[in-house]
């Protein structure tokens, strides 16, 4: 779109213009000119006026002077800035429980790792303004994406991360040690850790209880979620039985990691659960709602300016005694 930034000043075109009327009315009031001896009268009036036809490059280089004055800006598109948000970490279970097919979405069974990833998905696109890592662990925790405004590359990892990528174990306290260190780096500010299992820590070099402690001392808050159906049907050779197949989730010490960090414990036994729970993190954590827009600007004011001193220029060239003189005889014939 083009804009001025100062179109007020194209208030100056007439300028020249009221200068003009004003000296001539001037003359006119004073009867005339004083007629000295020894000057021609003829030549007097010639220096001082000029056919109408020279006059319209000096009023052309005059427009283009206060249009570029006026400062023509072309501006772009809005452009969303990131608002200050929070610093949120992402930390999901990849061990073998994870590929247990005792999830339904969209009607089909599926495992609980690719319903965590579509229902995620959806929660990572949300939060605007916020800055989301992604933390992967199974035999140990890994650093998949740093903290980054970039939601598009986070939910692209989670969706290209698959199951056993990291071991078949399930190392917690390795998970939130690792959050709680990348935290460290970045700026103060809410720092959120949501940590998604299905099992009970079997596994790293630090227990949840200690890597827990040491989240508290940092402000690090930590919602833990549970993830497994409470019953399950499976074919043996006597026919269905049913099982419980979140038999290995250690309900317990979940809740107690969340307590200890002012967070809360959550249970998806489905999909619609886990939906609601992330519904309800949005609620206990939510994204600013200020959002700043920048429209990108370009300067144009040296294209007028620079047609300005091209027809200068000319002008000067137009005045020049030799080609004066043969625009006058060419006048005269």
């Amino acid at each position: 779109m083009f804009t001025l930034a100062w179109p007020w000043l194209l208030l100056l075109l007439p300028l020249p213009l009221i200068f003009y009327k004003a000296k001539k009315r001037q003359t006119q009031a004073m009867g005339g000119h004083l007629q000295l001896p020894g000057i021609s009268e003829n030549r007097f009036t010639t220096t001082q006026r000029q056919p109408p036809k020279r006059q319209l490059p000096l009023w052309l280089v005059w427009v283009l002077l206060v249009f570029t004055a006026s400062r023509p800006l072309w501006v772009g598109d809005a452009i969303e800035l990131p608002s200050k948000g929070r610093d949120l970490m992402l930390a999901i279970d990849l061990s073998g429980s994870m590929q247990i097919e005792d999830m339904v979405f969209e009607g089909k069974p599926v495992d609980r790792f690719t319903m965590v990833k579509h229902v995620m998905s959806d929660f990572i696109d949300r939060r605007q303004g916020d800055k989301l890592g992604l933390i992967l662990f199974a035999d140990h925790a890994y650093l998949q994406a740093p903290l980054t405004q970039d939601r598009r590359s986070i939910a692209q990892f989670l969706s290209e991360a698959q199951i056993g990528l990291v071991g078949k174990q399930t190392a917690i306290g390795e998970a939130i040690a690792l959050a709680v260190k990348r935290f460290d780096k970045a700026e103060q500010s809410n720092r959120v850790l949501i940590l998604l299992t299905d099992g009970s820590n079997n596994s790293g070099a630090i227990t949840p209880d200690q890597a827990a402690e040491i989240a508290a001392k940092r402000g690090v808050t930590i919602y833990t979620i549970g993830v497994g159906a409470e019953v399950m049907e499976r074919r043996t050779l006597f026919g269905k039985e049913r099982v419980n197949p979140a038999v290995d989730l250690d309900e317990t010490q979940l809740t107690k990691l969340a307590s200890m960090t002012q967070g809360r414990y959550f249970r998806a036994r489905n999909a619609k659960e886990l939906e609601q729970i992330y519904h309800e993190i949005d609620k206990l954590e939510p994204t600013e709602s200020e959002q700043l827009t920048y429209r990108p600007q370009s300067e144009l004011f040296y294209y007028p300016l620079a047609l300005a001193l091209l027809l200068n220029l000319l002008f000067i060239l137009w005045r020049h005694p030799l080609i004066a003189s043969k625009l006058t005889k060419q006048e005269a014939l």
